[in-house]
């Protein structure tokens, strides 16, 4: 279906101040007569998001459906989902990074969940946040207010989970040279990753791997191209046509072929 031109959405970027904190905000608007549906990607990150004027709503696989009044907290993502936004309706999210969730609320969901985040505070904080958001008057000052908001509560990123945040090596281990470079067990780190990041590195390489397939699904049909699915598979480390299926499958509930098709209706944070 083609998005109605009175549907806004755009991604804000955030100060090199945040940018361990934050990957960045997004913000998207429905100002027509019809109710817009779409589909985000997994990201392997937790978001904050608040919603202004009607109610919208996230309905997942297993066809639970919420209604987000004024703000939720959603993630990690692992699998895809739709959200709908009436009309009437404006939402703007915040994408945490990596441990940054677990930096700010001193815990972290291993399971994908929806909760209200002053539910993990036992402080009514982020229903005055709204609050004060639907008084500005721009997303930009939005995005501000939020920034200095979260400023006192975040605690500094310790050793380890910087090395777990910037390990770019694919032919080693990271576990195993992480545990040596600061003389801890590989147990400790493993433990470490799934309590403070929220998932194992195990299914952030498997993620990863079915990002850049998506990229590069994205990249030929953008040159207008005819898909070549063995060339991606040999360039994204997949076995065969089948494991590529199964990876979309998992993450999207969709084939390959069933992405291309509605390629306009999915929203990926990654590719912009």
């Amino acid at each position: 279906m083609e998005l109605p031109p009175e549907y806004n959405e755009f991604r804000i970027s955030v100060p090199q101040e945040f940018e361990s904190v934050f990957t960045h905000f997004y913000f998207a608007e429905n100002t027509s007569d019809i109710r817009v549906t779409k589909t985000l990607l997994p990201t392997y990150q937790t978001i904050l998001l608040f919603c202004f004027g009607e109610s919208a709503t996230m309905s997942t696989r297993e066809k639970t459906t919420v209604s987000v009044d004024k703000c939720m907290v959603f993630g990690p993502v692992r699998q895809s989902f739709e959200y709908m936004l009436p009309a009437g309706c404006s939402i703007l999210v915040a994408n945490f990074k990596d441990d940054a969730f677990f930096r700010f609320f001193g815990k972290v969901s291993i399971e994908q969940s929806v909760r209200h985040p002053d539910e993990l505070l036992e402080e009514n904080c982020f229903t005055d946040l709204w609050h004060q958001l639907a008084k500005l008057a721009s997303t930009t000052e939005q995005v501000n207010h939020i920034l200095e908001f979260c400023r006192p509560y975040l605690q500094h990123q310790d050793t380890t989970s910087k090395l777990l945040s910037s390990f770019e090596n694919d032919l080693l281990n990271p576990v195993k040279v992480i545990a040596e470079q600061t003389q801890q067990t590989e147990r400790n780190i493993q433990r470490k990753q799934k309590e403070q990041f929220g998932y194992s590195l195990k299914e952030l390489n498997r993620y990863n791997r079915f990002l850049k397939a998506v990229k590069v699904i994205e990249e030929e049909t953008g040159k207008q191209n005819k898909v070549k699915w063995f060339t991606i598979i040999d360039e994204c480390g997949y076995y065969d046509q089948s494991q590529l299926i199964h990876d979309f499958r998992h993450f999207m509930n969709i084939s390959p072929a069933q992405y291309l098709k509605f390629q306009q209706e999915i929203c990926n944070p990654k590719s912009k």
